[in-house]
């Protein structure tokens, strides 16, 4: 490429980078550090998107729609680092996997680096949001290895006000980036129909069976699959590949296969959930089942409350959901009398057959290049 070449790249580059609103003197940094991820291949994408979160972190904590004190400053930037960077990010990266796999082997620009990570942001706050308002809700201890966010001192009850904030947060992202893309509209419609879909998902689980009110009657197939559906597969499997879509230049409403294919594959993850939470090894899946003792509405119940003898549904209904060792011990020796590892083995194989055949009849390469990637992530995992 010729020099003037090179120069007319750097100051489109630049024209790009200051339409998004970044403050002056985090243009040339940013756009260093985007650039040099360019020209390696993403091979640090994680590293890159971790620096766009401080990017991002940053505008918000400068957000001009409020006058900040240090005290307020500190605490949303203290909130922010403790709830929203902590997981594996996978949701988050998804986006940015999916949107290079639409442009069939292209380089993302700098500008599309920049907006595939914020986007991937988006949906990391959104997770935020739904964890700190649901570890309330179910009292939870701890999350990814800490004190729940309001459990720790002097957060409180405080952690509800936050998660309002985080889901605030989003919108403002999106508003500050996103605004004069020709897809704004959709991707703020997106993002409200999914966070709609997760909560109804999550009212439906609270409400299937209240505290006090344990009745495995209650429990069935379409109801573990209406809870999944809604309150996992929406936010976790299709938003991020909604987004790339968006991106892409794609209208959401000629993809209704491709968001069927990910709702199923979605549940598909949530039964694999079901499955490990009761027969991995711990030390593998990185924590301790405690689906058995909190009673939920899992996978392997039902199953089993389909297979049970009289007799065994009778142990099922004393020991399920009791936190003793002993109970949670019947009910595992009950789950391989019915050979539910067997039923799961089974039904994870037919899944992956069905899935399998569904996307490689999808018209586009590139789209079934993005839902096997999925299905490669989540197939036969150990944790």
């Amino acid at each position: 490429m010729s020099v003037s070449g090179c120069c007319r790249n750097l100051r489109n580059t630049l024209k790009a980078l200051l339409h998004l609103h970044l403050r002056p003197p985090r243009v040339s940094s940013l756009y260093r550090r985007i650039q040099s991820t360019h020209l390696s291949s993403m091979a640090d994408l994680k590293s890159t998107f971790l620096n766009v979160y401080s990017t991002l972190k940053s505008d918000l904590l400068h957000d001009p729609s409020f006058e900040f004190t240090d005290e307020s400053r500190l605490w949303v930037e203290k909130m922010l680092d403790y709830n929203v960077p902590g997981g594996k990010l996978n949701r988050g990266l998804s986006v940015v996997d999916s949107f290079k796999l639409l442009k069939e082997g292209e380089d993302l620009n700098e500008e599309e680096v920049f907006l595939s990570c914020a986007l991937g942001w988006c949906i990391e706050w959104l997770q935020a949001y739904f964890l700190v308002l649901d570890d309330i809700m179910d009292n939870s201890v701890t999350r990814r290895g800490q004190p729940c966010w309001f459990r720790v001192p002097q957060v409180g009850m405080v952690a509800i006000n936050d998660g309002i904030l985080l889901r605030n947060h989003i919108h403002r992202i999106l508003k500050k980036h996103f605004r004069g893309k020709p897809y704004y509209v959709d991707l703020v419609d997106l993002f409200n129909e999914v966070e709609m879909q997760t909560a109804c998902g999550q009212m439906i689980d609270l409400i299937t069976t209240f505290e006090g009110e344990k009745d495995l009657a209650k429990y069935s197939l379409p109801i573990h699959r209406r809870i999944v559906q809604y309150k996992t597969a929406y936010y976790s499997f299709y938003l991020p590949v909604a987004c790339a879509l968006l991106m892409a230049g794609e209208n959401l409403e000629n993809h209704i296969d491709v968001k069927n294919v990910l709702v199923d594959m979605g549940i598909y993850f949530q039964v694999q959930d079901d499955y490990l939470d009761c027969f991995a090894d711990p030390e593998t899946l990185g924590k301790i089942g405690t689906d058995i003792e909190d009673f939920k509405c899992s996978w392997l119940v039902v199953k089993a409350l389909e297979r049970c003898s009289k007799e065994q549904t009778e142990i099922l209904y004393e020991n399920y959901g009791k936190p003793d060792p002993s109970n949670v011990a019947k009910v595992k020796e009950l789950y391989k009398e019915l050979d539910l590892e067997g039923v799961f083995k089974e039904y994870e194989s037919k899944s992956y057959e069905k899935l399998t055949g569904v996307i490689e009849a999808h018209q586009s390469k590139a789209i079934q290049a993005v839902l096997k990637s999925f299905l490669a992530k989540i197939y036969k995992r150990q944790k």
